[in-house]
């Protein structure tokens, strides 16, 4: 028996190269471009430019070790991201085509940190931001493994309660779907928002992502007697039960995820209690 040390890159760029390589894979976000230019008066470079599963524009940002500046130099980038929205836009219709160009969520840009490791000053600095900040640490463990783990996960926009929360989320359903189904999303909400720390919520017109790094889940507004949700579980991996849960690769619907799951009762989300938390470990 051996053991087999982790250990962190030679240079900074073996880590960009393989994420850039790999990045829908690793991290859920379609790559757009690498040593993103920001023009003479940012002067910069953007290490990595994406699009993740929501339609949020993505910035990446490497550091082989512990630095603190890469929270800032992404920060940095982030701000000349958003006054300069058409130029990405573009980009986004030059790599992935004019309907992904449409649908780019600009309520929920993203940084991504990549790094050898944080400090707890680091992890504290991004729960002052109002941005979506992801801190992850990487290792190459011997000569065929690479890792991510999630350090700090942080969602942008004002925190609520999570009393407020479901109850503004009950009364919005209620307005449309009846105060049964609301109840239900509600404590379909509960329950994904429970499922551990740094779970983010992103708010889409044709449905609410669970996100961890990735999304995990895929809430659709109620129907008049059902809620559908996408997880990421392998159909292939479970017994499918008509009329229950569905398996919808290939098939086109809003949100990710190749398991359909039906719920029209609190009974079903008792049954779908085994689900949940395959598909946040999945992510």
């Amino acid at each position: 028996m051996t053991e087999v040390m982790p250990r962190l890159a030679e240079v900074e760029a073996d880590v960009q190269g393989l994420v850039e390589a790999h990045m829908e894979t690793l991290l859920g976000v379609r790559f757009l471009a690498s040593e993103y230019g920001t023009g003479s008066v940012h002067a910069g470079r953007i290490d990595s430019l994406g699009l993740d599963e929501n339609g949020s524009p993505v910035i990446v940002e490497y550091k082989r070790g512990t630095d603190a500046g890469v929270i800032n130099q992404g920060l940095f980038y982030l701000s000349w991201l958003m006054d300069h929205r058409a130029e990405f836009e573009q980009l986004v219709r030059d790599r992935l085509g004019a309907t992904a160009a449409s649908q780019v969520l600009w309520s929920g840009p993203r940084l991504i940190c990549i790094a050898g490791d944080y400090t707890r000053y680091d992890v504290h600095a991004v729960r002052e931001h109002r941005r979506s900040i992801d801190l992850v640490r990487y290792r190459f463990v011997g000569s065929d493994l690479f890792g991510l783990e999630t350090v700090a996960s942080i969602s942008g926009g004002l925190s609520v309660p999570r009393r407020a929360r479901r109850l503004s989320v009950a009364q919005a359903a209620s307005d449309i779907q009846g105060a049964a189904m609301a109840e239900l999303a509600a404590t379909v909400d509960e329950v994904l928002l429970g499922l551990g720390d740094g779970v983010n919520r992103v708010e889409r017109k044709q449905y609410r992502a669970y996100q961890r790094l990735r999304n995990f889940a895929c809430v659709c507004p109620p129907q008049r007697t059902k809620l559908l949700v996408y997880l990421k579980v392998d159909p292939a991996d479970i017994g499918l039960v008509p009329g229950f849960t569905r398996d919808v690769s290939g098939l086109g619907h809003h949100g990710t995820g190749d398991l359909e799951v039906q719920l029209r009762s609190a009974g079903d989300v008792e049954r779908a209690q085994d689900l949940f938390p395959a598909s946040y470990a999945a992510a």
